[in-house]
């Protein structure tokens, strides 16, 4: 592990030091290794990548009232015409009228981030979130006689 210091003036380490305490870290270098993290992962996302395979996994959360039916067939219809992105979906009642639903999806960055965001955008869903993570994929290899396969694991 490397080490590094840095600098604060005493205002914004105070403020470091609340963010630390209402987030529940333990210590200033955890939440510094997941700010720089965050910051590297937004970077990779941003940028327009020279790989145009380049992966992502996605949250996707939002709210909508159930007795909107247009909404949630809109909702049914665009998670349906991205099967292959989406892996697995969590319907949660709220109230009686209101629905979160969490979608993780997972595939070709820009492939991910449309449906993302057209998810967030329907007419009716409200509180949207998305929250995408880039993937490194490995290179092929095989487990004794199993058939070779790739792994997607989020970068460092």
């Amino acid at each position: 592990m490397e080490r590094f210091t840095i600098s604060l003036d005493d205002e914004l380490a105070r403020q470091f030091d609340a963010f630390i305490a209402d987030k529940g870290y333990g210590n200033r270098s955890e939440a510094v290794r997941d700010l720089i993290r965050s910051r590297l992962g937004s970077a990779v996302l941003n940028k327009p990548s020279k790989r145009p395979t380049a992966w992502c996994v996605a949250n996707v959360s939002y709210v909508y009232d159930h007795h909107e039916h247009t909404v949630t067939s809109r909702v049914m219809d665009l998670q349906h015409d991205h099967h292959d992105l989406v892996i697995t979906s969590l319907h949660t009642h709220l109230d009686h009228d209101h629905c979160l639903e969490t979608v993780v999806l997972r595939g070709p960055t820009g492939a991910v981030q449309a449906c993302a965001e057209q998810l967030v955008a329907l007419r009716g869903v409200r509180h949207g979130n998305v929250h995408l993570v880039p993937l490194d994929i490995s290179e092929p290899h095989a487990h004794g006689k199993s058939k070779p396969h790739r792994h997607l694991k989020p970068m460092n």
